[in-house]
């Protein structure tokens, strides 16, 4: 059992003051990044083992101890052949690639990773240590209880609660024989557009700090439980501010909101002790300053200057997921700046060998220092002496192999309970009396996956079924066991069915499962949730209006939208992303038998809830587009009935420009630049231009006539130019009528052999045009603006509601051109020099 005194213990207490002399109440602005004191101090014995284990090794064992595969790209014998220092499986990615793999079967796989690594050739032996994405539970594990995801815990408003839920969040990973968690996610997300938005627990930093706090002591205690994991406190730093709420976007925000609002939840971790932090994809720019630090994986003021020196941080910095392969001239498997930025683990999942091969020649030739290494190994092995790896085989723990350690049903329908928010409740209408007539309808009622979301067995949290979710129970469970068999009668879609039949009707709609990057909503894109869900405005048109009081369950990731959903309901419940335990939800809806309360509403709002369809930037900060502000919830017995709401942009598209920028002067991050030639693959720079050279392409900068500037591209073998988002997104509607691609070029050398120009989305999915006439026709001395209908890519099989990469140039033979101001330009392909399709084929 975890002790029941765990939260008075010294670490969580030491967490309650978060900086060097400062309490966490402190309201005053800080000016500069505070020194955190944490509550793990160093010791001098662990520090004198460091010395003795690092001076023992060789360059190849400190690369080795730096690199971090992916288990179905890494075997037992690989981590001894190549002194590997930890390990990861990503979401979806189990045993034998068995998504059924038993607590037992885990545990057996982290052991032989660790024999693997206690039977190297070192001097001293080095444990592995193994990492995964224990989100809201053990979430990858079959048979764990999901909790509720982060933005729900925000609205119960209880670090408490939090922390109690992380401490069994270790329990059930150290079942599975591994000590080291990717969480707490400690965004501070400000745009209901990002599609992590459900990973950040608040858009109020102050609230995040302190959930960051209990989270990590929560996770790792003072590391003498077995239940203890180390922690990690990401994604440093930004993540939920980008513009627009892009994924991997840019954060644009001053120094000040960096350091007060985005930086909140790092002060509460670090308090607590945290050993470990993940690097983000963002960037950031600071516009007010003028200063562009970049993407986080290279940015040294941010990961050394800010991170290590201000505030103290002495753990190790993991990359993300090929994170490298985001700063300007590095690979997935190359790149010494991320490293001299401050990167001392690399997540690089499939191309290790070859990222062990180039970082030992960057040492040997300069480009990254001994002292560096040995400062980033010298990190890791503090944090593994810490938590006690040296000497304990994951099936040593209490918890190993026990089944029933991955679950904790009770606190996870408590965490459910406390997180819903009570938006309306028109007339009284809820509590239910039980023995009522019930009609259920929605597509979520009796739906896990949805009521789960992202991260939930597999990345995405599709690809599931009930059946998968071997404990748990469905909302719909909940409301059965809460009503009564006999009293119940579901229905997705209320089709045929007569509403007078019953005395309430309760529908369950919201969100499907989405993660990073696929739940994004583009910024053209209405917030309203109808407009992608009309199925669920259409449920409750059938319902509504009928005589029968409509509670609406809403289950999603985000603030969304919903006045035309609330104007059809009498009473509307926000229950986020519940997890496996639906039946809390039912806990609050009805009343116990003998009449009385059963439990009470108790969340609020850790999100400002829009008015609008089309917000004009963060509601957070547009008072007169909020609807319901940061801390609103109703009670039972709250007398605060919500008058019918504007219905303008129910269903509307926000307005959207007439082109959208793939790589201009204006915007080289949403498609940032990758240049292929046989198995390098490099960024050019989605902040920076810059210049690469590959085996048989090379990429230097050009300015045209116009001033602009573009990439000068010189083949002289089989290579690849192309402008490449991290995930498929749809072209707005009013760019895919009449749109094409444009581009400027200046072809200096006629193609000696075919050029073709290809649209990809996903596996699969490319359409590819020959171009080898256009360009000849182009060479010369003179820039050409091309313009070729999306119709042409279309007709060979592109889709343009999953475009990935807009924009690819490809050829296997000599032939230089320029290439700039790429864009989708709406209505073009009606433009007298717009290409005709037949000349491409």
């Amino acid at each position: 059992m975890i002790p029941k005194n765990y939260f008075s213990r010294a670490p969580y207490l030491a967490a309650l003051m978060l900086l060097s002399g400062a309490a966490v109440a402190a309201t005053a602005p800080l000016a500069d990044w505070p020194h955190v004191k944490s509550a793990i101090a160093k010791d001098p014995e662990i520090e004198a083992r460091i010395g003795k284990i690092l001076g023992g090794m060789s360059l190849q064992q400190k690369i080795g101890q730096m690199t971090q595969p992916e288990i179905k790209f890494a075997t037992p014998a690989d981590v001894k052949k190549y002194y590997i220092g930890s390990i990861l499986n990503g979401g979806g990615s189990w045993p034998q690639a068995n998504k059924y793999a038993t607590a037992a079967d885990w545990v057996a796989l982290a052991d032989q990773y660790y024999d693997a690594s206690m039977s190297t050739d070192m001097p001293i032996q080095v444990p592995v240590i193994w990492g995964i994405d224990a989100i809201h539970g053990n979430s990858n594990v079959h048979g764990a209880t999901l909790f509720p995801h982060n933005i729900g815990l925000g609205a119960a408003h209880n670090p408490k609660l939090v922390g109690k839920m992380a401490a069994e969040v270790g329990k059930a990973v150290r079942a599975t024989g591994i000590s080291w968690v990717f969480a707490p996610t400690l965004a501070v997300g400000r745009d209901a557009r990002w599609g992590r938005a459900y990973e950040s627990f608040s858009e109020d930093g102050k609230l995040v700090r302190e959930y960051g706090a209990a989270y990590v002591t929560g996770l790792q205690g003072s590391f003498k439980h077995d239940a203890n994991v180390v922690a990690t406190a990401k994604h440093f730093i930004g993540d939920g501010g980008t513009d627009q709420g892009k994924d991997r976007g840019v954060n644009k925000a001053s120094l000040a909101q960096m350091i007060n609002q985005h930086g909140q939840g790092y002060y509460g971790a670090f308090a607590a002790g945290a050993q470990t932090v993940m690097a983000s994809y963002n960037s950031w720019n600071d516009v007010e300053a003028k200063l562009d630090y970049g993407k986080m994986h290279g940015s040294k003021a941010l990961l050394t200057d800010a991170l290590k020196t201000g505030m103290g941080f002495d753990g190790f910095v993991v990359s993300d997921w090929d994170g490298i392969a985001e700063v300007p001239g590095c690979s997935n498997d190359s790149c010494a700046q991320a490293i001299n930025a401050g990167i001392d683990m690399v997540m690089v999942p499939d191309n290790w060998k070859s990222f062990i091969a180039n970082t030992i020649a960057q040492v040997q030739d300069g480009q990254i220092a001994m002292a560096r290494i040995d400062d980033a190994v010298t990190r890791i092995l503090r944090v593994k002496l810490r938590a006690g790896l040296f000497g304990k085989k994951p099936s040593d723990n209490a918890y190993a192999g026990k089944q029933d350690a991955l679950q904790s049903r009770d606190l996870a329908r408590q965490a459910v309970r406390e997180s819903l928010v009570l938006l309306k409740n028109n007339a009284g209408v809820l509590p239910l009396s039980r023995g009522k007539k019930i009609l259920v309808v929605g597509k979520s009622a009796d739906n896990m996956s949805n009521q789960s979301g992202g991260w939930s067995l597999t990345w995405q949290g599709t690809e599931n079924k009930n059946s998968d979710f071997s404990t748990g129970d469905t909302l719909l469970a909940g409301i059965i066991e809460a009503a009564g068999a006999a009293n119940v009668t579901y229905s997705a879609t209320a089709a045929g069915i007569d509403v007078n039949a019953f005395d309430a009707v309760i529908a369950v709609i919201g969100e499907t499962p989405y993660a990073e990057g696929f739940g994004d909503i583009a910024p053209a894109s209405s917030l309203s949730h109808s407009s992608r869900h009309p199925e669920d405005l259409a449920v409750l048109r059938a319902v509504s209006g009928k005589g029968k009081p409509v509670v609406t369950l809403m289950v999603a990731g985000r603030a969304l939208y919903v006045n035309d959903l609330l104007n059809l309901s009498d009473s509307f419940v926000a229950a986020w992303l519940p997890g496996s335990e639906g039946k809390g939800v039912s806990d609050v809806l009805f009343k116990k038998n003998n009449g009385k309360i059963n439990h009470h509403f108790s969340g609020r709002l850790a999100f400002s809830w829009p008015k609008v369809a089309c917000p004009s930037g963060p509601v957070s900060s547009t008072p007169n587009q909020r609807l319901f502000a940061l801390g609103y919830g109703l009670k039972y017995g709250s007398q605060s009935p919500l008058a019918q709401l504007d219905l303008d942009g129910a269903t509307a598209t926000c307005s959207v420009a007439a082109s959208l920028a793939i790589f201009t002067q204006s915007d080289r991050t949403s498609y940032p630049l990758v240049v292929t030639s046989g198995t390098r693959k490099v960024m050019l720079g989605a902040d920076t231009l810059g210049s690469s050279e590959l085996s048989a392409v090379k990429v230097d900068t050009q300015t045209f006539d116009n001033k602009k500037e573009a990439k000068r591209v010189s083949w002289t073998g089989l290579g690849r130019i192309e402008a490449q988002a991290a995930f498929p997104s749809a072209l707005a509607a009013n760019l895919v009528t009449d749109g094409v691609l444009q581009f400027d070029t200046m072809v200096t050398v006629s193609p000696k052999s075919k050029v073709s120009m290809a649209m990809e989305c996903g596996d699969g999915c490319t359409a590819a045009l020959d171009m080898t006439a256009v360009f000849k026709r182009l060479a010369g001395a003179s820039s050409h603006t091309v313009k070729i209908p999306l119709a042409c890519f279309v007709a060979k099989g592109a889709d343009l509601n999953k475009v990935k990469t807009p924009f690819s140039v490809s050829t296997d033979a000599s032939f230089v051109a320029a290439f700039g101001s790429i864009e989708i330009i709406a209505g073009a392909a009606k433009d007298k020099d717009a290409l005709n399709c037949e000349e491409l084929k």
